[in-house]
């Protein structure tokens, strides 16, 4: 069968999509032989009338299938981790190296800041000489010899996700739970993993706000990578706030640093949570994970890692050395009181607006900017503590930043943070 109309037809009229199908328009949307305008009639149909579980593990499948897929031979487990992004979550500096110091191989395939969220592989390229484009052969290289690698992905990943990525913007079908659970997957398991742990954020700063929306994709997920063979868990996180005390790419390093180094708080904590799970996923107890932070073992491995992939040597020695401040950092003031709730997105959008993030793809940043010092739910802020700093490049953006940053807070009695992992889904 080539010709896809009937495949549409199927999905429109609620006879879901099978194997043979899912192929045939993969390949299509791969090879060009699919027109936009079938390749958004099937976005359209799975929209409204969805395909079920067996739809998207078929999907997902066979647009992984669409493109180049890893096959490893190392002796240690191969897996990864996934998140929906949020505000201060750099768990993917921390938890790579730290899988890495405990024997795992980690080939994470990452992406970049779009909207208020910011992107790992931005936050890479903030350390002066790091490289995220690496040859295929690099990167097998450096995941086998250091444990893990974090770079972009390559156009022979998945390309059938790359022509349906944009087709799904220009037809107004983006929030399918189908179509973003196939494109989530099948770019992670076209790295060739044996488990993936999925953190999945809810609240102000998440990308799906509402818990049971989080809750919906986190099933679908886990169904669907499950069912497409590779051994996966997800844990609902809390986004209510934002995770690290950082904001901002060269900030964010700083802050992964110190996590490497033993340092307490919410980054490290979610960081064990999600190695935990990772663990258990491949039959692994999960004792010693906090030793491999407090004695600097995960630490050495990110030394390791960031120097294999082009970076400095001595980053961990000389942090201050390679992160460039900005040249403007002013405190957000505050009347006294405590903290009662944060618009998380707000926070994103401040950062955006300093220059550390894009609106469009393709644009550049400003890795010095963003903020530092966030103040989180409860704590007492005043004359003393401020709201946060801003890191700008010059006065006129730190006094439009921390007049956004103002506007986020609501200070008042009564408000208790909610648990940094909301719930747990492993089937």
């Amino acid at each position: 069968m080539t010709d896809p109309r009937p495949v549409i037809a199927a999905v429109r009229d609620g006879r879901g999509l099978d194997g043979p199908g899912a192929a045939l328009i993969a390949q299509g949307l791969a090879n060009g032989s699919i027109s936009d305008a079938q390749a958004g009639a099937f976005a359209m149909a799975v929209l409204v009338k969805g395909i079920g579980v067996p739809g998207r593990v078929a999907l997902t499948r066979a647009m992984r299938d669409s493109g180049h897929v890893l096959h490893w031979d190392l002796p240690g487990p191969v897996v990864d981790k996934h998140s929906t992004g949020g505000i201060g979550d750099a768990v993917s500096l921390v938890l790579a190296p730290l899988l890495g110091a405990r024997g795992m191989f980690v080939p994470m395939i990452s992406g970049r800041g779009l909207g208020h969220t910011g992107g790992t592989l931005d936050k890479l390229e903030a350390i002066p000489g790091c490289r995220v484009d690496q040859p295929e052969d690099d990167f097998r290289r450096i995941t086998r010899t250091v444990g893990c690698a974090i770079v972009a992905a390559s156009r022979d990943f998945a390309p059938a996700d790359r022509r349906l990525y944009a087709i799904r913007d220009e037809s107004a079908t983006v929030e399918s739970i189908d179509l973003i659970t196939a494109s989530i997957l099948s770019k992670k398991l076209a790295a060739g993993l044996q488990a993936l742990v999925l953190d999945v954020k809810a609240g102000s700063g998440a990308f799906l706000r509402k818990a049971e929306s989080s809750q919906r994709l986190a099933q679908a997920l886990v169904e669907t990578a499950n069912g497409a063979g590779c051994a996966t868990s997800a844990l609902i996180t809390d986004m209510d706030q934002p995770l690290a005390r950082s904001a901002g790419n060269a900030l964010e390093i700083a802050e992964s640093i110190r996590v490497l180094r033993g340092e307490p708080g919410a980054l490290r904590d979610l960081t064990l949570a999600l190695a935990s799970e990772v663990l258990r996923l491949v039959g692994q107890g999960d004792g010693g994970l906090a030793d491999l932070l407090d004695s600097g073992a995960a630490a050495e491995v990110f030394a390791r890692m960031v120097a294999a992939q082009g970076g400095p040597a001595d980053l961990l020695d000389r942090p201050d050395a390679h992160l460039t401040p900005a040249p403007v950092i002013r405190p957000v003031p505050t009347p006294e009181g405590p903290v009662a709730q944060i618009d998380v997105t707000a926070l994103g959008h401040a950062v955006v607006a300093l220059g550390g993030g894009r609106v469009r793809a393709g644009e550049g940043i400003d890795p010095r900017v963003g903020l530092s010092m966030l103040a989180k739910l409860g704590e007492e802020v005043g004359p003393g503590r401020p709201l946060a700093l801003v890191h700008a490049a010059d006065d006129t953006a730190a006094e439009v930043a921390i007049a956004a940053v103002t506007a986020a807070y609501r200070l008042g009695e009564g408000t208790e943070p909610g648990p940094l992992v909301r719930e747990r889904i492993a089937s």
